[in-house]
């Protein structure tokens, strides 16, 4: 059996797995085998520290106040955004446009960049494993503006094929949108050939980095795409909290998104003039108390290292992939040859949700479904899957129990 010594990762994975303490519970007697993590993911107690420590220390309204507990409570705000953009290597804090996830991010781009730049005839490519909030925004805004989607499909082993996507790729191509690892089968996208043959073409790139943010290293500079959409809770974080990223040039020239407080400059009922970035997409009181908290997030998987997590995390996937072969009527959906951290499968004759509920009783957490990827599931003609996906904090040992509680499941179901 592969051990955790023999993944050749320098993280001290039973330390990490103390730094959560969800993972000392127990589920229906059993201990917690937390193996959905493409949902979202656990969070380390300095995250949970951060939190009750803004409600006990700092809790104010931020960039309005000249008392102490404001000043102090914008200065913790902020820092975050500074930690964003270190993160991605954004050129400009101004381009970190606080969001409360991906799909926000991904609908603020649609309904702001799309209704300003997509006309009639006009063309939109998304990709056969897009999750649904990179698929109805851009239906959304296509039927408005009269425009046109385009989907790369998808081939049997769970890549996109490139060659049709350069043939739906064209003039007439205003923006691509695509995700960057798959949250249904864990591919990793050929993102920066995509960014740069769009470009080639004048079309803008948009990546949804919901899973990709907590697993690959981002460099939006280097990958020079236009919009990058992230969140907080798939990357150790709360939930409610998460970041676009876009260009300056294409943020400054973008409509507002939102209206109300702070997103303002100065307001008459004549005309109203808006704020400059980031804070022009940032309207009303935000979810201050989350951001404040993403920033112990950033720094821990900057202390683990994402080189180190990523040695841990392939050792997992390689391990799990290899024991799930060896049970019989079990079937892989998703075979790419560059994956991250999820592993999909189904069973012959047995519905997912039933295995999934037999592996709840035994404390195992899996993801059943169709994971908001419903065309994906489509593509495959299944109903869903079911789906392990695993994070830095996870063991061999898990595997080992998920192995068992599928033949069990087996041996019951069929």
């Amino acid at each position: 059996m592969i051990t955790a010594v023999e993944t050749n990762t320098v993280l001290d994975i039973a330390a990490i797995r103390n730094d959560f303490p969800i993972l000392n519970r127990k589920v229906k007697g059993h201990p917690l085998v937390y193996l959905d993590n493409a949902a979202t993911s656990q969070k380390p107690q300095v995250v949970i520290d951060a939190l009750v420590g803004y409600y006990t220390e700092l809790n104010a309204n931020v960039h309005r106040g000249i008392h102490t507990l404001a000043e102090e409570a914008t200065a913790a705000f902020e820092a975050t955004r500074d930690a964003l953009q270190q993160f991605i290597n954004a050129r400009h804090r101004e381009e970190i446009i606080y969001t409360k996830g991906t799909t926000e991010g991904i609908n603020l781009v649609a309904y702001t960049w799309g209704r300003s730049n997509l006309n009639e005839g006009d063309e939109v490519i998304i990709s056969g494993m897009e999750h649904h909030s990179n698929i109805v925004p851009w239906q959304i805004v296509c039927e408005e503006r009269k425009a046109v989607l385009k989907v790369i499909p998808v081939t049997e082993a769970g890549e996109l094929d490139m060659e049709a996507f350069y043939q739906l790729l064209s003039e007439k191509t205003k923006i691509v949108s695509i995700v960057h690892v798959s949250n249904a089968l864990g591919t990793i996208n050929p993102v920066k050939e995509i960014i740069d043959a769009a470009h080639q073409k004048g079309a803008v790139v948009l990546v949804d980095g919901a899973q990709s943010s907590l697993h690959l290293d981002i460099d939006v500079q280097e990958l020079d795409c236009d919009f990058f959409a992230l969140s907080a809770h798939k990357m150790l974080g709360p939930t409610g909290a998460g970041a676009l990223y876009g260009k300056k040039q294409l943020l400054e020239a973008m409509p507002v998104f939102n209206g109300g407080g702070e997103m303002i400059k100065e307001v008459r009922f004549e005309k109203t003039t808006y704020n400059e970035l980031p804070y022009k997409f940032e309207a009303g009181t935000p979810n201050i108390a989350d951001f404040v908290a993403f920033k112990p997030a950033i720094e821990y998987i900057n202390t683990l290292g994402k080189k180190n997590m990523r040695v841990h995390e392939d050792a997992l996937l390689r391990y799990a992939t290899g024991k799930i072969k060896e049970i019989d009527g079990i079937r892989i959906i998703g075979e790419a040859k560059q994956k991250a951290s999820v592993l999909s499968f189904v069973i012959d004759g047995v519905h997912p949700q039933d295995v999934g509920i037999l592996l709840d009783n035994k404390g195992i957490a899996v993801r059943t479904g169709h994971h908001c990827a419903e065309p994906l599931m489509n593509r495959f003609c299944i109903p869903g899957t079911i789906r392990a996906s695993f994070a830095v904090y996870n063991t061999m040992e898990e595997i080992d129990q998920l192995a068992a509680g599928l033949k069990k499941a087996i041996s019951l179901l069929k």
